[in-house]
C-alpha cells in the first residue's frame, strides 16, 4: 500500500510538471483527486481493512492527497500570476503616443432651462415639486375642471392606457395633487417642470415634450391678483427669453383658470418690429395663464371664498427654442453631439 502511494505521488509530480496552462492543470485535478481517481478508490476501500491498518492507511492516503492538493495551488497561483502578467504586458498603454481626441458635448439645452427656472423660482420663494407621468384621468382632467365629455379634451389628444390611465397631457396635474395633498390648506407657492404627452409631432410639436407649470393661492384678503400674476410673469420672461422682452395678454379659454389669458412676448429675433419668425406681428405666444378657477379650488379643498390664486404653464422646449434660435423642435431629441456641443459657447456669451 505503502510503494502504490509513492507510485501515485511520484506520478503526479512528473505530470504536473508537464502542465503548461491552467486548464490542463484542471484536468489533472479531475484524475488525480477526482471521484473515480486512484486515491479515492483507495479511501472507499479503506473498509475491507482491519481496524489496525485502515487509520494507517487513511493516514497515508490524506497525507499524499494534502501534498498533490498543495502542489496544484502553487502551480495554479504561479500560472494565474504569469497569465496576468502577459495580458498586462499586451494591453500596455504606451503613454508617449498622441492622445485620440474624444467627441465633448455638453449640457443639453432642455435641462439648462430647467435649471435655471427651478433657480429663479426658488429664489422667488418657490417649492419645486413634481408627480407622476403616468397619471389618472381624475387628476389629468376631472381635478382640472374638465369632466368626462368636456369638449376642451379634445384639444388634447392623448396617450391612454386603460380607460383610467393616461400619459399626462400637461402638468397642470400636478396643481392638483399638490392642492388635494396639502391637508392644512395653508398658502401655496410652487412650481413643476417634467415630461408631457400628446399625439403631436412636427417641427414645433412633439408627442413628447416638457412644460413648467406655476401655482400661487393665498387667502383673499391679500389680493393675489392678475398684477401678481403680470409681475411674476415679466420677471420670468425677462430671465428666460431676455431682459427687453415685453408681455401683451390677450383673453383666452381655459376650464382651470377664469379670467384665462394667452400671454405673448416680443419676438425675440425682430424685437417687435415683425419678421417672417413672428409672421409680421411683432409678437410670439408663450405662455397660457390665469386666476384658478373657483371649481378647481373648491374640488381640491380649498374654499373659493376664501382662497384665491393664479396659474401659468408654458412649454420649456419651446422656451430653449426662443433662447438659443433652435429653428426645428426635432433637433432637441436627436443627441447630436455636435448639436449640443455649442451651447456652452452660447450661454458664454
Amino acid at each position: 500500500m505503502k510503494e502504490k502511494l509513492e507510485e501515485i505521488a511520484s506520478k503526479a509530480k512528473e505530470e504536473m510538471e508537464k502542465i503548461q496552462n491552467l486548464q490542463e492543470l484542471q484536468d489533472l485535478k479531475i484524475k488525480l483527486l477526482g471521484k473515480k481517481s486512484e486515491l479515492s478508490n483507495m479511501l472507499k476501500g479503506l473498509g475491507e481493512l482491519s481496524a489496525e491498518e485502515r487509520p494507517k492507511v487513511g493516514n497515508m492516503v490524506n497525507q499524499v492527497r494534502k501534498e498533490i492538493e498543495e502542489s496544484m495551488a502553487k502551480a495554479e497561483e504561479k500560472m494565474k500570476a504569469a497569465s496576468l502578467n502577459q495580458k498586462l504586458e499586451k494591453e500596455k498603454i504606451d503613454i508617449t503616443m498622441p492622445s485620440t481626441k474624444i467627441k465633448r458635448g455638453s449640457k443639453h439645452p432642455i435641462n439648462r432651462v430647467i435649471e435655471d427656472i427651478q433657480d429663479l423660482f426658488v429664489s422667488m420663494g418657490y417649492d419645486v415639486v413634481d408627480g407622476p407621468e403616468l397619471e389618472t384621468d381624475e387628476f389629468c382632467f376631472e381635478r382640472l375642471n374638465l369632466p368626462a365629455g368636456h369638449p376642451a379634451r379634445d384639444m388634447q389628444d392623448s396617450f391612454y392606457i386603460t380607460n383610467e390611465y393616461l400619459l399626462r397631457t400637461q402638468t397642470s396635474a400636478v396643481q392638483a395633487r399638490t392642492m388635494l395633498a396639502n391637508t392644512e390648506k395653508s398658502p401655496i407657492r410652487m412650481v413643476c417642470t417634467g415630461k408631457t404627452y400628446r399625439r403631436e409631432d412636427d417641427a414645433t410639436h412633439s408627442h413628447q415634450f416638457n412644460q413648467v407649470e406655476g401655482l400661487v393661492i393665498d387667502k383673499k384678503e391679500l389680493n393675489v391678483s392678475l398684477a401678481d400674476l403680470k409681475g411674476t410673469l415679466e420677471v420670468f420672461v425677462k430671465k428666460m427669453i431676455g431682459a427687453n422682452s415685453e408681455l401683451r395678454f390677450r383673453p383666452s379659454y381655459f376650464p382651470f383658470t377664469e379670467p384665462s389669458y394667452e400671454v405673448d412676448v416680443t419676438c425675440f429675433k425682430c424685437g417687435g418690429k415683425g419678421c417672417p419668425l413672428c409672421k409680421k406681428t411683432g409678437w410670439i405666444e408663450v405662455l397660457g395663464a390665469g386666476m384658478v378657477h373657483p371649481n378647481v379650488l373648491e374640488m381640491n379643498g380649498y374654499d373659493p371664498n376664501e382662497y384665491a390664486g393664479f396659474a401659468f404653464g408654458t412649454g420649456i422646449d419651446r422656451l430653449a427654442m426662443f433662447r438659443y434660435g433652435i429653428t426645428d423642435m426635432r433637433y432637441l431629441y436627436t443627441n447630436d453631439v455636435k448639436f449640443l456641443s455649442q451651447f456652452d459657447r452660447k450661454d458664454e456669451e
